[in-house]
């Protein structure tokens, strides 16, 4: 089954650059709303923040700000009823928020762990509590991972000051970088000794294994995989549906390796139908068994996992792109689209 030939239900932007991050708003009142961030290699880089018009069925950009160094991942906050202020996260060089408004995005925080210090350690990843907004994680090149608190201030007029602190810091793996950082999405409700979803999270670095950790109990994490030619692992994904789930792959590899918490260093289920480097990961926010794929073959494959332990040999969809896909994203709020990035192009494609 293929997406070509349903024109109307693909929608495409031309950023002026090549795009490498991308995130998909999760507030309902903003439905087609993306962050996105250049790849230029050099200090001055950009990122857009676009939305569609729906009545003329183009995406225009409703901003733009100045970004130093290419951002690593760009994050909405979590917050699908806009309780909080409408905040983006990017990292880079360092954690930065961003306050978004009509008229313009500022930057609200830059936040740095390593004030001693005239040099920084770049991050390469980040990710947002679902269950705890004001909790962001990061991953860095020097093995550690950082757990920040994000609090708002005092309501001067009608602005929230928001600020940051590190709660904690800890060295994750062995060999750097880490490569991706991944905060629980959700409480934990038929097994509860695997503890809550606010204080969990995982991590994969260059010396190839999967790592979770407790904030509860940071003296010790749980290799729960290592890749058995001790690749760099490159992404890493939980499942918004069941976290027992995870999905990583492997740098330079054409295979994404799912994960079962419970049965720790045996993947449960191997994707392997793509003909290049696999680049990204999406969970299907509305299903527990379907997983979004995409690659430098310029294919985005969705698969259908439900028949785990047993070999998953093909995938449900396929849509292949103009170029290689850097970047894949499956909308929260919108489960029938998937977002993904080539060269310098965003198209959202209906599944």
């Amino acid at each position: 089954m293929s997406l070509h030939g349903k024109r109307k239900e693909i929608y495409k932007y031309e950023a002026p650059w090549t795009v490498y991050a991308m995130n998909w708003t999760v507030r309902s009142d903003k439905r087609f709303r993306l962050a996105l961030g250049s790849f230029v290699e050099e200090y001055n880089n950009k990122v857009l923040i676009v939305g569609l018009e729906e009545e003329n069925s183009e995406f225009v950009c409703r901003n733009t700000f100045n970004h130093p160094y290419p951002t690593t991942k760009i994050m909405w906050i979590p917050d699908t009823k806009g309780v909080y202020p409408d905040l983006l996260a990017t990292s880079g060089d360092y954690l930065r928020i961003w306050r978004v408004s009509d008229a313009e995005t500022r930057l609200e925080c830059l936040l740095n762990n390593n004030k001693n210090s005239d040099f920084c350690a770049p991050l390469t990843s980040l990710d947002w509590n679902e269950v705890d907004p004001n909790l962001l994680g990061t991953s860095s090149i020097d093995t550690t991972c950082t757990i920040w608190g994000l609090e708002t201030g005092q309501v001067l007029g009608r602005v929230n000051l928001v600020s940051g602190h590190v709660k904690t810091q800890l060295i994750a793996h062995d060999k750097e970088p880490i490569m991706s950082v991944c905060l629980y999405y959700r409480c934990m409700t038929s097994l509860s000794r695997a503890g809550g979803g606010r204080d969990m999270f995982a991590s994969v670095g260059a010396d190839g294994s999967v790592r979770m950790f407790d904030l509860r109990h940071l003296e010790h994490s749980t290799i729960i995989y290592e890749d058995p030619q001790h690749h760099p692992l490159l992404r890493l994904c939980w499942n918004k549906q069941d976290p027992n789930y995870l999905a990583t792959m492997a740098m330079d590899s054409m295979e994404v390796v799912i994960l079962d918490v419970r049965v720790p260093f045996t993947p449960v289920a191997r994707l392997n139908n793509h003909r290049a480097c696999v680049n990204g990961i999406a969970w299907a926010p509305h299903s527990s068994c379907h997983i979004c794929t995409a690659a430098d073959d310029h294919q985005a494959l969705i698969w259908d996992i439900q028949q785990m332990p047993r070999a998953i040999e093909d995938p449900i969809l396929a849509y292949t792109a103009e170029g290689e896909i850097s970047n894949v994203q499956w909308a929260s709020t919108q489960p029938d689209w998937i977002a993904i990035c080539y060269n310098n192009c965003l198209e959202i494609l209906r599944v």
